[in-house]
């Protein structure tokens, strides 16, 4: 099992992947807020567990394993999003799904899933769920 920040690495290196951008060490210490020494040793643990391919200036390919979790792990960032955005939780969704994405389980993760599929396919649970919502907010 990865740890957070690993896990965060393997994102967006996913995201690149799939956008069929580089993997330049550069970017991804920019997107994470870290140093480029704190890429570098993070893909040496990625490339150790056989997410990644990282070779000293050749570059870094995503291993079909490593390509499985991170599409997993964007998965799961997504569902929190739009659970987030569909009660109207009041926040920076990006932000908060990213705060929480870690440490809740799988079985939460999908329970998420199917509530918002429920509350998108209830429009009038929904509604009454906001009503509740804004009645109850001091």
């Amino acid at each position: 099992m990865l740890s957070p920040s690993l896990e965060d690495y393997l994102e967006e290196l996913y995201k690149l992947d799939i956008m069929n951008k580089p993997f330049k060490i550069r970017d991804l210490a920019s997107k994470l807020g870290v140093s480029s020494p704190s890429v570098v040793k993070a893909l040496k643990k990625l490339d150790n567990n056989n997410y990644v391919i990282y070779e000293k200036y050749k570059g870094i390919t995503l291993t079909d394993k490593g390509k499985q979790l991170g599409k997993s792990l964007v998965k799961r960032n997504d569902i929190l999003q739009e659970f987030l955005i569909i009660i109207d939780s009041n926040c920076d969704p990006e932000e908060e799904a990213e705060a929480m994405e870690h440490y809740l389980s799988p079985s939460t993760v999908e329970t998420f899933k199917i509530l918002s599929t429920f509350l998108k396919d209830n429009r009038d649970v929904l509604s009454r769920f906001m009503e509740y919502k804004k009645a109850n907010n001091h």
